[in-house]
């Protein structure tokens, strides 16, 4: 799922910390990061994270419930 427009990135952050499953960042090369890590929050965002915003990521959610939860936080 591709998420855009991330102004609000410590609520970005809690939702990916109350997912259940695993949740994934899909880098341009075709990696993927595990966000439920504190260190790959911290490590792998930093530079996407600069300038307050996120224009664009792919993320890949695992538990249905969990894609809820983050299509929920992409629409308030």
């Amino acid at each position: 799922m591709k998420v855009q427009n991330i102004t609000d990135v410590d609520k970005f952050f809690e939702v990916i910390d109350s997912c259940k499953g695993k949740v994934e960042l899909v880098t341009g090369e075709g990696d993927r990061l595990n966000l439920k890590s504190k260190l790959s929050q911290y490590v792998s965002m930093a530079n996407i994270f600069s300038d307050g915003t996120i224009a664009e990521l792919e993320l890949l959610a695992y538990e249905p419930e969990d894609i809820q939860k983050l299509l929920s936080f992409m629409m308030s």
